[in-house]
């Protein structure tokens, strides 16, 4: 009495896998991750609140993650939400921007401020060597900020 690996007496059929996917577990687990993207999506844009001017130029293109340096209505300097002073501003964005120089670095400021201090800001960029300096604006009739206006720099 040998074990046989063939067919028994009696069972012509052999077993066979089943080939088919069920992609339900995974639409499922998909849907609720869209749904917990969806609700936490908001929360995570938070950042210095500016009253930023309105213009109808078209927006750059830009594929890169920018960097943010903000100018509020009390003309404190911000890079993202670390509120900085102008001497500080070009050593830290260089040592944030060390692996990747070509970062492009978006200036945001409150349209009730002084041209001045937003000159300041851009003229530290500049002498800092970053050649990729925007300005970002409001499109006219619209209530969340656009891409970059204008683009400065070199």
């Amino acid at each position: 009495m040998g074990a046989s690996l063939g067919s028994r007496k009696g069972h012509s059929r052999r077993f066979r896998p089943v080939a088919e996917i069920n992609v339900t577990p995974m639409v499922d687990v998909m849907l609720v991750l869209l749904v917990i993207f969806m609700v936490t999506a908001p929360l995570l844009t938070a950042g210095v609140q500016v009253d930023l001017p309105k213009t109808s130029a078209a927006p750059l293109k830009g594929d890169d993650q920018p960097l943010s340096v903000t100018i509020d209505a009390h003309g404190k300097i911000w890079i993202q939400e670390t509120e900085v002073q102008l001497d500080e501003l070009a050593p830290r964005l260089q040592a944030i921007t060390a692996q990747k120089p070509e970062t492009r670095i978006f200036v945001r400021g409150d349209k009730g401020i002084d041209y001045g201090r937003v000159m300041e800001v851009m003229g530290t960029l500049a002498a800092a060597g970053f050649p990729k300096v925007a300005l970002v604006t409001e499109v006219k009739g619209a209530s969340e900020p656009a891409k970059p206006a204008k683009k400065g720099g070199r």
